[in-house]
């Protein structure tokens, strides 16, 4: 099957001019395939709205209030261009489609393609990024660094091709979160993977929690994602709003999380702490820890009839503004449809027809079972690993190796942090997420 290609960071190509392959989706279902695309362009368009007025606090957005898709703000962005959030999800998709399954270690290669290259980015660079995912992709190269020594590995390109089963065979820890981290820089990234794997819901809950333990290792940010990933799933299979946010959402589809209960911030979300009529009076924030972001974006589905009316809202509680509207859309995109997002807001989203066809090749290539991480894609340069890496014995002995390298490599460069505040620091662009 002739599919969407997707290039490599050297090529330095644009969202806009990668050339696009349209999937087989007259042999998919209508309207899940309306969902699905709903959900990523969902999360696009929300993110397009609210990186305009990104770290505006709520008094400004009181006075200016965000009535639609505009050019500037902290960015200087054109209208329709968008931020980390959706580079970051079409990195994840991109994974996904690639290697027709979950290959965690491709997915943070692509991520630091993204942070070091501007891969996937609406600019061609990485102008935004979370301290949080910072902190977990310097983390990654470092243990690259370690994995090139240790397989004989020419470049960086030979790294990042190296198969996630000899990575896997050494013991390597592909989570690189720190400790405590507990933004939102997961969950704005998040639907890819429940969109891909929604016909198995629990396992695309159990994926959805370890896409998040990459970057940000708390358990409160895992559990999260696992929790807004199953509602997502929900949305795709046609649930009702009211079922969606039921209370007791989590007990009916206990068995989507192989009873693994969830964090207690994240039940007390779920039973509804989101259900405040007055918003931000009663305490609904656009802040950037993970449970706040979270009862934002539950908050804004719930008040509100539809797709733009949450959006609006969910943007002018200030703040994180961008990637509180992305974790709103990804739901309500899921939900409403892609029919029912603004016409407008469609046309001026940049390289709309590229999310549009992501979105068409995760439902087409998404499967309902476990599959096997898929090797990524041959080349002179993995042959060429490969060559290297059949005359290393993969054994216990190089287990305790590699670990006994990154384990003086951590101590070199330990440094605890907490996320449980969120500082900002709008002039860097830095954001912990």
């Amino acid at each position: 099957m002739s599919m969407v290609q997707f290039p490599s960071p050297q090529e330095n190509l644009l969202p806009e001019d990668i050339i696009l392959v349209e999937s087989a989706t007259n042999s998919q279902d209508a309207t899940v395939l309306d969902r699905i695309k709903g959900s990523l362009v969902g999360l696009a368009v929300g993110d397009a709205v609210g990186a305009s007025v990104e770290f505006r606090p709520r008094d400004y957005l009181v006075a200016n209030p965000v009535h639609d898709m505009m050019s500037g703000g902290t960015w200087g962005l054109k209208a329709g261009k968008w931020t980390d959030d959706t580079s970051m999800a079409l990195c994840l998709a991109s994974s996904l489609i690639t290697h027709k399954g979950f290959n965690p270690y491709d997915q943070m290669v692509r991520y630091k393609w993204w942070y070091k290259d501007g891969y996937l980015s609406s600019t061609g660079y990485c102008f935004d990024i979370g301290k949080a995912t910072r902190d977990s992709l310097e983390e990654f190269q470092r243990r690259q660094n370690q994995l090139k020594k240790l397989f004989k590995c020419r470049t960086q390109s030979d790294v990042d091709q190296i198969p996630f089963d000899r990575i896997k065979a050494i013991g390597f820890d592909i989570n690189c979160s720190q400790s405590g981290a507990a933004g939102n820089g997961a969950l704005m990234r998040l639907n890819p993977v429940p969109l891909f794997f929604y016909r198995k819901p629990s396992q695309a809950v159990d994926l959805s929690g370890a896409s998040a333990r990459l970057t940000h290792g708390d358990e409160v940010a895992v559990d999260a994602c696992r929790y807004y990933g199953a509602l997502i799933v929900a949305a795709i299979l046609g649930e009702s709003k009211g079922d969606l946010l039921s209370d007791q959402f989590c007990q009916i589809h206990m068995s989507w999380f192989n009873s693994q209960k969830l964090d207690s911030d994240i039940l007390r979300v779920a039973a509804g702490s989101f259900k405040k009529r007055r918003g931000y009076d009663d305490g609904i924030r656009g802040k950037g820890h993970v449970v706040t972001s979270l009862e934002a974006a539950l908050w804004a589905f719930w008040s509100t009839n539809n797709f733009k009316e949450g959006v609006l809202n969910v943007i002018n509680l200030g703040d994180d503004t961008d990637t509180t509207a992305a974790i709103y859309g990804q739901l309500a995109g899921a939900y409403y449809g892609y029919d029912k997002i603004p016409n407008d807001w469609k046309d001026k989203l940049y390289a709309n027809k590229l999310i549009v066809c992501i979105a068409e090749w995760l439902q087409v290539l998404g499967q309902p079972d476990t599959q096997p991480v898929q090797r990524q894609r041959t080349s002179r340069n993995v042959s060429a690993i490969q060559q290297t890496t059949n005359h290393i014995d993969v054994n216990l002995q190089s287990s305790r190796e590699f670990k006994s390298m990154i384990s003086e490599n951590l101590q070199q460069n330990h440094h605890e942090k907490s996320s449980k505040t969120v500082p900002r620091y709008p002039r860097s662009g830095i954001l912990i997420q």
